[in-house]
């Protein structure tokens, strides 16, 4: 018996079972210490089907300075869109309904009274001077970024400008020395100071605010750019889940009481190779969980049905593997041999089910809205990550077994 190969499958088991308590168990919640970062799965961010937030109705107004016309209207969600995703909104729902409304859901937002306000403020910045000639505009912004003077402690707004308005600004300044320029937003005057020198550079700063979170709120209404029409809510309640607490629980427990199904079933047919296979899907299990919390992917049902369809295409993976084992070993061959020759056979037609499915995740995505690409992204992952437990952990984890010499019988390996 080889101990070292014995060592390293405890050392295996051990470090996947703290990994798997660290991210699934509900007791480290509990925990003043750990308790911010583990378990890991509360950090998967749920969906407005599985958590709720805000319905909101925007509807565009005709001004004397701004007719609503088709394009505005695309304009209009371009920009609602970029404010929402900029406050940190995973996926949420925008679309438009006739032809001067647009129908807003956001999921799961920790003041969504700030958030609507600023999804409707027109954000438009001018620079004036003291004869009231606007010198630049919010068009002429590049890029705009709250930050904190680390010595003062002041908060503040840094502007930079593309180069048309660097030039405007740098001409602007020149020509005002000793002079205001006043800095407003949506008509009204956040600072009025006296230029001290030309500002060749591009860059200027708003300051006066009272907290960071007010700086990083005006930043993100300044980059995503003013909206090209009025608007004036039309509609705005709270959501609850599509799915309430009872029925998530059942699913949850469904869920549960099927994989438990297919991990005892792995087992009794497949006897070894069915337990490797199980702890391989554990592994696959905490694969998929640390990238969803990674790429700050947005759970949903949909989400949910694919990370389901993928643990089967995972276990599908193993079953076409198996069967190739066995059909090894009945010939004779030896149990390291029968191993590789079974993967490679199995290879074939696990990557092409895998790839042909990898595809239509692909089409989702790119021609899908919504839930659907929510759907392709989960289903993904689920590919990619199925794939290699299938391919090499499981194998990897089965020449460990068979290195080892805890089990000799090749019965105990399905033959």
């Amino acid at each position: 018996m080889m101990w070292n190969k014995v060592l390293i499958l405890a050392l295996i088991v051990v470090v996947v079972g703290l990994a798997t308590a660290a991210a699934l168990a509900p007791a480290w919640q509990q925990n003043p210490y750990l308790g911010k970062y583990l378990p890991l799965a509360k950090d998967i961010i749920l969906g407005l089907d599985l958590q709720g937030g805000v319905h909101v109705v925007v509807e565009a107004q005709d001004t004397p300075e701004s007719r609503v016309t088709p394009d505005k209207m695309q304009q209009l969600r371009a920009v609602i869109e970029r404010r929402v995703n900029q406050f940190g909104v995973a996926e949420p729902v925008i679309q438009q309904q006739g032809d001067r409304r647009l129908i807003v859901e956001i999921a799961g937002i920790s003041n969504p009274e700030e958030a609507v306000r600023s999804m409707v403020k027109t954000a438009y910045l001018e620079f004036k001077t003291e004869d009231g000639k606007t010198v630049v505009t919010g068009a002429d912004l590049k890029d705009a970024m709250e930050s904190k003077d680390p010595t003062s402690g002041q908060v503040k707004v840094d502007l930079t400008f593309t180069a048309a308005g660097a030039r405007k600004f740098a001409e602007a300044t020149a020509a005002n020395v000793g002079k205001h320029i006043a800095i407003l937003l949506d008509g009204q005057v956040l600072q009025n100071p006296v230029v001290q020198e030309a500002i060749p550079n591009g860059k200027a700063q708003i300051t006066g605010y009272q907290s960071l979170e007010e700086a990083h709120n005006i930043a993100i209404l300044l980059r995503s750019g003013a909206l090209p029409v009025k608007v004036e809510i039309a509609e705005k309640r709270a959501i609850g889940p599509a799915l309430g607490a009872d029925s998530l629980d059942k699913s949850k427990h469904a869920g549960l009481v099927g994989v438990v199904a297919i991990l005892v079933f792995m087992l009794m047919y497949y006897r070894l190779p069915g337990l490797v296979a199980d702890f391989a899907l554990l592994i696959y299990t905490l694969i998929v969980l640390v990238i969803y919390v990674g790429m700050h992917v947005t759970m949903t049902l949909p989400g949910i049905a694919a990370f389901l369809l993928s643990l089967g295409i995972a276990v599908d993976a193993n079953v076409i593997i198996f069967e190739r084992l066995k059909e090894e070993l009945a010939t004779g061959k030896s149990l390291r041999s029968a191993i590789d020759a079974g993967f490679k056979r199995a290879f074939t037609a696990i990557f092409d089910s895998n790839a042909t499915t990898f595809i239509a995740a692909i089409v989702l995505y790119f021609f899908g809205t919504g839930p659907i690409r929510g759907f392709a992204v989960t289903l993904g992952i689920g590919i990619v990550a199925s794939m290699f437990t299938a391919i090499s952990v499981t194998r990897w984890l089965l020449h460990l077994v068979a290195a080892s010499g805890l089990v000799k019988n090749a019965k105990a390996y399905g033959a």
